[in-house]
């Protein structure tokens, strides 16, 4: 027998959630207004109750801003365009794509250099979009979020969560996000810079606003009575290394 709770849908919560998920995009184009403290301070609260393994909450979250962000773009950018191609990402680069997910990584790629207005095959400028990344397309923050090396696959899969809490949370605020898996190639700098063990993300945010989608397979149902609710800890405790 089915209760009335578990067929009834509050169309105003999951309305919300799904505004949130449609409006979301991956910006690549920010203003330079800096984000007030207190603001940036709200996305950390809420991404803390993310969900992980056995409670482990293992995300740690560096944020740069201002002066420190500045030398630190110049930094990532200088290693960037002279590294030849090379990578020195703590996880490896996905061995191939291919079917579905070939097919989705070209159109968002040319979606994107159609918006731009780079033509097909120009290679020169695809190269030089792709070195935008390491100026943070502008962003006043970026945020590192990254792990114990310990924790291997499962703390990267928790971090991945904590990433998409986030964005959702800026989102919520009007703040725009993009995750910046290109960063992490060159994890070996930012480990220096950050005294990170393992890289997982960046992602930068600024109040702004091409497409791009992220897809999770969990398993979902009814929910339980409330018979435990594990405990966080504070935004602070995250904040490894605070704001710089």
């Amino acid at each position: 027998m089915t209760s009335n709770k578990m067929t009834q849908i509050d169309e105003t919560r999951i309305a919300v959630v799904e505004e949130l998920l449609n409006e979301r995009f991956s910006c690549r184009a920010f203003r330079p207004d800096p984000v007030p403290r207190p603001i940036i301070e709200r996305v950390l609260n809420a991404a803390q109750r993310t969900a992980s393994w056995c409670n482990s909450q293992p995300w740690q979250v560096v944020i740069v801003s201002g002066a420190e962000k500045e030398r630190f773009r110049e930094l990532m950018y200088s290693t960037a365009a002279n590294a030849n191609g090379a990578h020195h990402g703590d996880f490896p680069f996905p061995r191939e794509y291919r079917g579905v997910y070939l097919e989705r990584r070209r159109e968002s790629g040319f979606q994107l250099y159609n918006t731009l207005g780079i033509a097909r095959g120009d290679r020169a400028a695809y190269a030089k979009q792709a070195l935008e990344n390491f100026n943070f397309f502008g962003a006043p923050h970026v945020a590192v979020i990254h792990t114990d090396e310990a924790l291997g696959v499962y703390g990267a899969i928790d971090c991945g969560g904590y990433v998409s809490n986030f964005m959702l949370a800026a989102q919520a605020l009007g703040l725009s996000t993009v995750p910046q898996a290109a960063l992490a190639f060159h994890s070996d700098v930012i480990r220096k810079q950050s005294g990170s063990v393992t890289t997982v993300a960046w992602c930068a945010a600024s109040r702004s606003a091409t497409a791009t989608w992220r897809t999770r397979s969990i398993a979902t149902g009814p929910r339980a009575p409330a018979l435990l609710r594990r405990s966080r800890s504070s935004a602070s405790e995250a904040m490894r290394s605070g704001f710089c």
